[in-house]
């Protein structure tokens, strides 16, 4: 990691989107100058190599157009979305710069794809046949990567399939920009099929010389310089999710999120709270409510039971843990050690920010990262700062 790192300069006036302050129960902070950053060092992971970056579902819940717009500001000139909605959607805040579709070309998509200016990914025969197609049945000089399978078993032509492609590129007007593939396990370095993928990747590329290659996603970029070909697309790095388990995280956190107080109540020892009963006082205690829960994308999973440890928040600078099973619009906090007053109706408790993040959130949860930022909900008042 480079020890220098240039700063940015925040927006004086932050955008906001999404509910009223005053009529949401939870306040979500992106910060768009963190989310620059962090494209610009794992850009720097892998230089001269070009940096994409993924925004797919919604910009892994941060806003594809307020991401989109941050990226195309900070440099990036590729994306890379699920489907032609998202690319629709991302078009007008990306200017003239390439947007993949991960997803394909279904069938009878051609003129849509047209209108956007977008290219799919084909990952089929039979897909390929139907975009050569429209492209030869229309006026759109349109263009598509390829997407070979070199392991994980997804989407994905067969190796063989592919290389039976290579006698096109004798074409002036081939139709192909990009020859990519997908890591399976990029985020265990160790693991064996990483190098099988690269390897098998890298002899794919051989033959298809002239085509620019993308391998490694956000993890990928650091199996080393083999993985990185010439475009390298991270994703879910870029929103401040660690893309290297197990060590420290390189990238700057972009989400925070608050949940409103809006009840303290006492509950007395041997009382249990929340459905189910699962958690018990085991003394006299106070727990804050706050206006936040499962439908708005807060795991369910980091629910505290008598037997199981929950995730926690931070009140008063302290943290406090999850008390009893989060509903759906609700979740209680332990806050029986905070002096009396210092959890107040109608003040804030973090869910993500200070020592809780993202990764934390995930591990209280059992799941990944991923999931947390794209359940993020559309009921928090949103605050994008620094860009």
């Amino acid at each position: 990691m480079p020890s220098r790192i240039t700063p940015v300069s925040p927006s004086p006036e932050p955008l906001a989107a999404g509910p009223s302050e005053t009529e949401a129960g939870g306040l979500l902070t992106l910060d768009l100058a963190a989310l620059q950053e962090n494209w610009r060092r794992l850009g720097q992971q892998a230089l001269p190599v070009e940096c994409a970056a993924v925004v797919k579902a919604d910009g892994y819940g941060c806003g594809i157009e307020q991401v989109g717009t941050a990226l195309v500001r900070a440099g990036c000139k590729t994306f890379f979305v699920a489907d032609l909605s998202e690319a629709r959607r991302l078009r007008p805040q990306v200017q003239d710069a390439a947007i993949y579709v991960l997803d394909g070309a279904l069938p009878g998509s051609g003129p849509a794809f047209a209108e956007v200016n977008a290219r799919p990914v084909i990952s089929s025969l039979v897909e390929l046949a139907e975009w050569d197609r429209f492209i030869a049945g229309s006026k759109w000089h349109g263009s598509a990567a390829l997407h070979v399978d070199t392991g994980i078993n997804r989407l994905g032509m067969s190796v063989d399939e592919v290389l039976a492609l290579t006698p096109r590129l004798q074409k002036e007007n081939h139709g192909f920009t990009l020859l990519m593939s997908h890591l399976a396990c990029a985020e265990t370095p160790e693991h064996p099929l990483n190098q099988k993928q690269i390897g098998l990747f890298r002899e794919i590329r051989v033959q298809f010389r002239g085509v620019p290659a993308s391998l490694a996603n956000s993890s990928g970029i650091f199996l080393g310089d083999g993985a990185h070909c010439d475009l390298i697309r991270p994703g879910v790095a870029l929103y401040g999710v660690n893309p290297t388990p197990g060590k420290p995280n390189p990238m700057l956190p972009v989400v925070g999120l608050q949940a409103r107080i809006i009840q303290v109540r006492p509950v007395a020892k041997g009382e249990t709270v929340g459905y189910g009963g699962a958690w018990t006082a085991k003394r006299a205690a106070r727990v804050a409510i706050v206006a936040v829960g499962y439908a708005d994308g807060y795991p369910r999973a980091a629910s505290s039971t008598d037997d199981i440890a929950g995730g926690e928040a931070i009140v008063a600078a302290k943290n406090c843990p999850i008390a009893g099973r989060i509903s759906m619009d609700l979740m209680a906090i332990d806050v029986t050690d905070l002096a009396e007053g210092e959890a107040r109706r109608g003040e804030y408790a973090t869910l993500i920010g200070g020592d809780i993040g993202v990764d934390d959130v995930a591990r209280f949860s059992g799941t990944i990262g991923y999931e947390v930022l794209t359940r993020l909900g559309r009921r928090y008042h949103r605050v994008y700062r620094g860009a």
